[in-house]
């Protein structure tokens, strides 16, 4: 359950804004995403492995300039 303390005379919009981004730091919707269909968990896993290298390479092309 995500608490909101709220001050007194808080513009709506900005409090609104506020449980928006506590609410995406929680994770909840991205959970529910991933929820939606199973993965197989070599393919997490080549996928985690495809991005890391995807990273690396990036790091390294930075380097170079």
């Amino acid at each position: 359950m995500i608490i909101m303390p709220i001050k007194e005379g808080e513009n709506i919009e900005r409090a609104l804004k506020k449980f928006k981004r506590k609410f995406e730091k929680t994770g909840v919707m991205k959970e529910l995403r991933s929820r939606r269909e199973f993965t197989k968990p070599s393919i997490t896993n080549r996928v985690q492995k495809l991005k890391a290298i995807y990273v690396k390479q990036l790091q390294l092309n930075q380097e170079d300039f």
